[in-house]
């Protein structure tokens, strides 16, 4: 996710994308996503495995900025 600038990106696992992103559209929560407006979902991946979700979003945080962006 980014915010209207596309110059913050978040990146998180949910089981429930839809009202995920409800919530952070809403701010329902604070925190990073509240902070800096972070409310455009721009890019997903489906697993059905947490495990491999969780391993797929530690994979994508550890790369650089122009990696996400690319």
């Amino acid at each position: 996710m980014t915010n209207e600038y596309n110059s913050v990106l978040y990146t998180g696992v949910t089981n429930d994308l839809k009202k995920r992103v409800y919530q952070h559209k809403e701010k329902m929560n604070d925190g990073f996503t509240s902070k800096y407006n972070v409310n455009k979902l721009i890019y997903y991946e489906h697993f059905t495995n947490i495990e491999e979700a969780i391993a797929r979003e530690k994979q994508i945080k550890a790369g650089s900025r122009d990696k996400k962006i690319n």
